[in-house]
Formats: structure tokens, C-alpha cells, sequence
């Protein structure tokens, strides 16, 4: 092997490229510092190839089939849309590519950044070999991401599949079983419905999206339900069987579902970094440990992203990236926590949700108040067709701590509650301000004005 310098060539070796990784190595560069940047793959990691973007991709063209099937309501004849999932796969790698190519282009921009093709394996707490060299740096960051989680028993095949897969599916299957109600199993869902399929859930909780507030778990059961979406709750799976032409999926205490396919979407575990047992790094089961400054229990490893416990969200990984390279650089960067990190689910109806759930803030606080307004009363959304609710939930006489969202478009709202949330807003704060009219937006305000005691288009 051969060595880039005596002693550290680079201020900061970063282990992955992904939205964690890259994030890091930009900021670093712009603070100065140099980077090395080892990524075994693409640069831009799951998040811009095989999950965020491709899956978002694949949900508005599943809305676009939507709105054409029920043009006819609003008097545009269009008639039953025919899926061609080959052109939605152009069409989804042409807004990857493109992507990819601006990321590209703006980190080789920046000099004090080498990226480093191949697989990275640490070698102790300052240096990482790829291949025949040998990189050394004042701090290591740890950003390999994730990979999809398989069950044990479950062996993969052109009828089993996990989300890596279902991307590169060439057809629509007809029935198919998505085990997993969390998010990733909520959204391929809602995009198989959509493209025709009858789709059926199989989750082994008591209700979907068990991370969300129950309230909006139960929202969104019924809108599944309206959409002929089965979801079997409090169902674990026994067995699956794979034959040439259909899937079998044996259930505990029920009988069994046949499908063309099954996807498995039971979440997603730490990716792979190899060497890391020479690190003697704290470990979590397969996840790394850190403190709230993502430092490990090792002096100058960090980590960051679906790497380490916590929200498996590309911008909570980004975010951490970032603030990483402000800490190695000295700026001192307050932590944000878990609780003020905005998420997002993109099925149809979509959840948008940051702060804590009801049950988790009276396990914080004791006593809350609660203010659930419901979007039939928003003109933007009645134009849109969609149902939902805004929910607010406050410390007794404090400031609002969580705000949970439900209906088609209505993540595009996050960005105000997220600062509601974050700023520690009271209701009062939150009543004089306008909002535009007819948004969704106004259905936040309307929220507000509720929980201030203030109700005008909603009971009080």
C-alpha cells in the first residue's frame, strides 16, 4: 500500500457518500478543511438512488394516475389511465441522473474535496485503506448508511422483493402483499394501488405507521380503507412459499394470502462499515453509538445518518453532516433533537408530523391540550378532494410541542410547523398571522386560533 502523507494528508476521511457523507465533505470544504470522500458506489448514496428521490418519483406519477382516473369528477373525460411502469422507470431515472449530475459537478468543484472510488475499510481511529492506499485524517466520520432489512426465513426472488427491487419492477403485478405498515411500506402501497394493483398490508403492530401519533394512524386507516387498501394489523407472517408464477404468505391465526408479489418493507439497518471492529467503537446491536454532538465513544470518530439510532431521514442524516464539520472546525453548533426534526410519509394521503405524539407528550408534560381541525372546512383542500386533519398538541398553558398532519399534499406544510415547533411558539404567537387564502396552509392557522380559544371556522 501506499501512503498519501507521513502523518494525516486530510483534516477529515468521510466513509460514505450518501446524503450524510457528502454534506459533511461540502461544508468541511467550505470551512477550508480537506476531504476525503470514500464512496463504494454512486455519490448521493440511497437517499438519491434507491430510496427519497426515485420512491417520490414513482408517487407522483401514482398521483397523476389518480387524478386522471377521476378527472371525470371535475368534467375532464380522460378515462382509466394505462400504466407503462417502463416509461415511468425513464422518467424516474431521468430526475435521478439529473440530480446526480448537478451533485457531481459540485463537489468536484471543490478542490479541497477527493473523492476516493472503492470500498473503504478502517484501519484504526485516523486512517481508512481502499484498495492499494492508505488515507489518513485529523477526524474519520462514519456515514455508510443503510440497507433494506430482510426477516429471517424470507429469501428474495423475482416474487419477493424489498424496495431496492420493486424500483426495477418491468410490470404491475395484480395482487400484491406489502409486509411492513411503516413508512416505506405505506408509500409503495399507495403507489401499487394506484397503478391498478390490490394491495394488501401486513403489519405486525397494532396499527400503520406505528411512529406516527395514533390519530393520524387511524386517519389514515380509513383513507386506505376508501381506497380498497387492506391493512392487516397485529398480523405476523408465519412462512412464504415463492413458486414460478405466485407467492404464498402464511399468517399466524389467519389464512393465507396469495399474491404475484411480495414486498418486504420492514425497515432498513445499519449499512456495513468494514473494519469497524478495529475501532472498538460503542455499539448498539448493529448501530453506532454517539453522543449529541454525533461524537462516538473514540476521541475524532463521528457518525452520522441511518448509521447511528434514531429517524432514518436523509435530511436529519444531511443535517448532521453538516453540523459534524462545523464541530471539527470549531464553530460550536448547537444540536438539534430528535423531537424538532420535521418527517414526512408520502403515501396518499400524505402525513406530515414534527414534534411529540399526544401519548409522548403527556408522558413529557402530564397535561396537554389538543386541538384537531379538520380539512373539510379548508377550501384548498375541498378543491383538491381531500380529507385530513391538522393536529395540535400543547403543554398545559405552554407552548405547542408536536403538530401532526394528514391529506394529500399537506407535507408541503411542514416548514412552517416545524418552526412552530422549534421556536417553542404559543398559540397566541401563532393567532395574528395571515395566511393566504385558499391554501392548505390556512388550515394550520385555523388550528391555531382553535387551540388559542379563538375558533372561527372550526367548534371550539
Amino acid at each position: 500500500m501506499t501512503s498519501d502523507a507521513a502523518g494525516a494528508a486530510y483534516d477529515i476521511v468521510v466513509l460514505g457518500a450518501g446524503s450524510g457523507g457528502y454534506a459533511c465533505a461540502l461544508r468541511a470544504a467550505e470551512l477550508g478543511l480537506r476531504v476525503a470522500l470514500v464512496e463504494r458506489d454512486l455519490i448521493g448514496g440511497t437517499c438519491l438512488h434507491r430510496g427519497c428521490i426515485p420512491t417520490k418519483a414513482m408517487l407522483h406519477a401514482a398521483e397523476v394516475a389518480d387524478e386522471a382516473r377521476s378527472a371525470a369528477h371535475v368534467g375532464v373525460r380522460l378515462g382509466e389511465p394505462e400504466i407503462d411502469l417502463a416509461q415511468v422507470g425513464r422518467y424516474r431515472q431521468g430526475v435521478v441522473d439529473r440530480l446526480f449530475k448537478g451533485l457531481t459537478g459540485l463537489i468536484g468543484s471543490r478542490s479541497e474535496i477527493e473523492v476516493v472510488r472503492g470500498e473503504g475499510r478502517v484501519v484504526d481511529a485516523r486512517t481508512v485503506a481502499v484498495d492499494d492506499r492508505i488515507l489518513r485524517g485529523r477526524h474519520l466520520v462514519l456515514a455508510t448508511g443503510s440497507v433494506a432489512k430482510v426477516l429471517p426465513g424470507i429469501t428474495l426472488g423475482p416474487r419477493v422483493v424489498t424496495s431496492d427491487e420493486a424500483l426495477r419492477l418491468e410490470s404491475v403485478p395484480q395482487r400484491v402483499v406489502v409486509l411492513g405498515g411503516g413508512v416505506i411500506g405505506v408509500e409503495f402501497a399507495s403507489v401499487f394501488r394506484s397503478f391498478g394493483a390490490k394491495v394488501t398490508i401486513v403489519e405486525a403492530l397494532d396499527r400503520l405507521v406505528p411512529a406516527e401519533d395514533a390519530a393520524i394512524s387511524a386517519g389514515l386507516t380509513r383513507a386506505f380503507r376508501q381506497r380498497k387498501i387492506t391493512a392487516l394489523t397485529g398480523v405476523r407472517v408465519a412462512g412464504v412459499e415463492a413458486g414460478e408464477d405466485e407467492v404464498r404468505v402464511e399468517l399466524e391465526g389467519r389464512d393465507p394470502l396469495v399474491a404475484d408479489l411480495l414486498l418486504v418493507a420492514v425497515g432498513r439497518g445499519p449499512g456495513p462499515v468494514p473494519g469497524i471492529d478495529a475501532l472498538g467503537v460503542t455499539m448498539s446491536g448493529a448501530h453506532v453509538e454517539v453522543d449529541e454532538r454525533c461524537r462516538t465513544s473514540v476521541e475524532g470518530v463521528y457518525a452520522v445518518g441511518d448509521l447511528v439510532p434514531g429517524l432514518q431521514l436523509a435530511h436529519r442524516g444531511f443535517a448532521q453532516g453538516i453540523f459534524v464539520a462545523e464541530d471539527i472546525a470549531g464553530f460550536s453548533p448547537r444540536p438539534v433533537p430528535e423531537s424538532g426534526i420535521p418527517r414526512v410519509t408520502y403515501c396518499d394521503p400524505e402525513i406530515g408530523s414534527v414534534g411529540l405524539t399526544e401519548e409522548a407528550a403527556r408522558a413529557a408534560y402530564g397535561e396537554v391540550e389538543v386541538v384537531e381541525y379538520n380539512l373539510g372546512g379548508n377550501g384548498k383542500s375541498q378543491i383538491l378532494g381531500t380529507k385530513g386533519f391538522v393536529k395540535l398538541v400543547r403543554a398545559k398553558d405552554g407552548p405547542i410541542v408536536g403538530m401532526h398532519l394528514l391529506g394529500a399534499r399537506i407535507g408541503e406544510q411542514i416548514g412552517e410547523a416545524q418552526l412552530i415547533v422549534n421556536w417553542q411558539a404559543f398559540p397566541d404567537d401563532l393567532a395574528p398571522l395571515i395566511h393566504a387564502h385558499p391554501t392548505q396552509n390556512e388550515a394550520l392557522g385555523e388550528a391555531a386560533l382553535a387551540l388559542a380559544g379563538k375558533p372561527l371556522h372550526s367548534h371550539g
